[in-house]
């Protein structure tokens, strides 16, 4: 027999509805629990069953004898890490290109977004998107073409020019101050435009009478971002920071990789080359999951931090 909520009475317990309302409600989300199932299993196939393989990072790893015959050595590669002036380096490296990097690139799509919101021709505003979106869809290896072509010391665009008005030609990328500059550049160059969208969706979720009320008021355009705006997308700003924190440990590969070259690795070397040349290209896999397992661990720890404290304005992600 069907249930239905005449069939549960009116004299039964509000938990016997309640549970009936629970059932048809899941009956009804089955479809959308069948759509997430995909996401899930890239999860745990990609994300989580590969962590059984940092247990390496406490043994002496080789192919022969496989990831659990491998004998344990305990803290060795740690301590190998941490007593190298090289690795430390890296790590320094590391941490100086992302916090740049957070410093210079979180804000930039936050001006764009408020730049873009106070736009009011629809075909400027559609057109200057499609313009500042494009770089994201470009791998680095283009992105690394461009940057070359504008900049090389022979041939570059930048350089020619600078011939051209009796200077000398700058070695723009064999430059450890900049080639920093460049990098974190080409970086906000790449990514700034896309990250806009989401402050444009927040943006979107804004009350337009506040404005008007504020208009009113005799509030200025610069008063009307302060304390209309830049106040209503304040939880996503700082959700978004407790993750640009978490991933401070963090420097693109592609981008690191396309860009550096050995005049400058003394400042361009960072943790995802130094796995990729190291961990891949030598065979020390012990070595360089140790160093993956020390910045997820910072990471870990930084997201923790960033959330306490965004928790004391009652803004915590979790």
């Amino acid at each position: 027999m069907k249930i239905t909520p005449a069939a549960v009475g009116t004299d039964q317990a509000p938990a016997a509805k309640e549970a009936f309302y629970q059932t048809k409600r899941f009956r009804q989300n089955i479809p959308l629990f069948a759509m997430l199932i995909p996401g899930v299993l890239y999860y745990l196939i990609f994300r989580y069953a590969p962590m059984g393989g940092l247990v390496i990072a406490f043994k002496d790893y080789n192919f022969h004898d496989g990831i659990w015959s491998s004998p344990w050595v305990g803290w060795k590669y740690f301590e190998i890490l941490f007593q190298s002036n090289v690795t430390l380096q890296i790590i320094w490296n590391t941490l100086n290109l992302s916090v740049l990097n957070l410093v210079f690139g979180f804000p930039a799509p936050i001006i764009i977004a408020i730049a873009l919101n106070e736009v009011r021709k629809t075909w400027l505003k559609r057109w200057i998107q499609t313009v500042i979106y494009l770089p994201h869809f470009l791998s680095w290896v283009i992105v690394a073409g461009i940057v070359l072509t504008l900049f090389s010391i022979e041939g570059g665009t930048v350089n020619k020019l600078l011939g051209q008005w009796g200077g000398e030609p700058v070695p723009f990328l064999y430059r450890a101050d900049s080639w920093i500059a460049i990098f974190i550049g080409s970086g906000m160059w790449k990514e700034m435009g896309f990250s806009a969208i989401i402050y444009l969706a927040a943006l979107s979720s804004i009350d337009p009478s506040l404005y008007e009320s504020a208009g009113m008021d005799g509030a200025g355009k610069l008063r009307q971002i302060w304390h209309i705006t830049l106040p209503g997308i304040r939880p996503t700003i700082i959700l978004l920071l407790i993750l640009g924190v978490g991933r401070l440990m963090e420097v693109g590969f592609d981008q690191v990789y396309n860009l550096q070259n050995p005049t400058v690795l003394e400042k361009a070397e960072v943790i995802s080359t130094y796995v990729y040349k190291v961990g891949l290209q030598q065979a020390q896999f012990s070595l360089t999951t140790a160093m993956g397992l020390f910045e997820s661990f910072v990471g870990l720890v930084l997201v923790l931090s960033a959330n306490a404290l965004a928790r004391k304005f009652d803004q915590g992600l979790f």
